[in-house]
């Protein structure tokens, strides 16, 4: 490649604040996988925030960069894949996209399409526009991709507050993670926190049905299981928190010994799982380290813990709870899905503004 910038390069990030600031420009915070996409006439790079190429992960990417960028840029933005039943983002389903099997990744590309959400042009020909104002890189964006079309979009923007607050309320609706703010006159400066992002933050009251172990030992807590029960009052697998002090994590191991069941004696047995039912496996590796055994030590249901959580993705909370205080006033049957609040319904093909005319 000849570029002005050329790959990797760290994308430029944000820092969490609680209210939606004035003067800024915002936009929606999509949930996907951040890429730096970088074309040089038939070479294309995706890059993602690790660094670690994902070109090869997303075949159909690579032709609609090909077929609507222009001939020479770097673009920031977010590769998502959508629910068309429900008209959301599905991050599980772009979750599977990552898969070491060549036929596989074939077979998703058309199966689990994914698609594009640019918001930033780093570089264009021979400029390299990282110290320009983000007004002005904006401005440049849109024209360079004025006659882009699906699955390639620009995201949307406003300099409203009231607009920003609308878009807040209504996009969860859609899967959206909230909202980010930008100074007009932001540069962008790789792998520092100089926007600012506004998520939605919420409690709910689970159940501790499991633990797994730390890293550093078998006798420390690693990750808390959390269930919630459904309509049916069946304890569906809905999460986890695991951000802990080490002292403490050896404090819950033994404080939770007591608790300690089989799985024959617990709502997370193998039979409900094979007929279907939302458990976490038995036995299972994280698809993004293959050496991280997920298994984990069922306990009796009957602790209830207090969490904050920003949203839900189906079932189940989209990120990894926060432990927020323990509930020994609430009764485990009663954290059910009813204490959850729901977004508004919104379509994601609103906020790309893609349905057909």
């Amino acid at each position: 490649m000849d570029l002005p910038l050329l790959p990797p390069v760290k994308p430029m990030l944000a820092k969490p604040i609680g209210e939606i600031p004035a003067g800024q420009l915002y936009e929606p915070k999509w949930d996907g996988f951040r890429s730096i996409i970088f074309r040089d006439g038939a070479e294309v790079e995706i890059g993602s925030r690790n660094e670690k190429p994902m070109t090869r992960y997303f075949p159909e990417v690579v032709e609609a960069v090909l077929a609507n960028f222009p001939e020479r840029a770097v673009i920031d933005g977010e590769i998502i894949v959508a629910d068309t039943e429900r008209n959301t983002l599905d991050f599980e389903a772009l979750q599977q996209r990552i898969h070491p099997a060549a036929s596989r990744v074939t077979l998703l590309s058309t199966g689990t399409p994914a698609s594009f959400v640019a918001f930033d042009l780093l570089a264009l020909g021979d400029e390299d526009l990282t110290e320009v104002p983000f007004a002005e890189r904006r401005r440049r964006l849109e024209e360079a991709l004025a006659h882009a079309g699906a699955p390639v979009h620009v995201t949307p923007i406003t300099d409203d507050l009231e607009t920003a607050r609308r878009w807040f309320a209504e996009f969860e609706g859609a899967g959206l993670d909230g909202l980010i703010a930008k100074g007009p006159e932001l540069t962008y400066q790789p792998d520092k926190r100089v926007m600012t992002k506004i998520k939605h933050k919420r409690t709910a009251d689970c159940v501790v049905a499991g633990y797994r172990v730390h890293k550093s030992g078998p006798d420390r807590i690693g990750s808390l299981l959390l269930g919630l029960h459904d309509e049916r009052g069946t304890l569906v697998s809905v999460g986890v928190i695991g951000s802990f002090p080490m002292a403490r994590r050896q404090e819950l191991f033994h404080e939770l010994q007591p608790l300690v069941t089989t799985f024959e004696d617990h709502p997370w047995n193998w039979a409900a799982h094979e007929q279907g039912e939302r458990t976490p496996r038995r036995n299972e590796q994280s698809r993004w380290n293959a050496g991280k055994d997920l298994s984990f030590t069922p306990l009796r249901p009957e602790r209830v813990v207090e969490v904050r959580y920003d949203y839900m993705e189906g079932v189940r909370f989209r990120h990894t709870a926060q432990f927020e205080r323990w509930r020994p006033d609430r009764d485990p049957s009663t954290c059910t899905y009813e204490q959850l609040e729901r977004p508004v319904r919104f379509h994601l093909a609103d906020v790309l503004g893609t349905h057909p005319r």
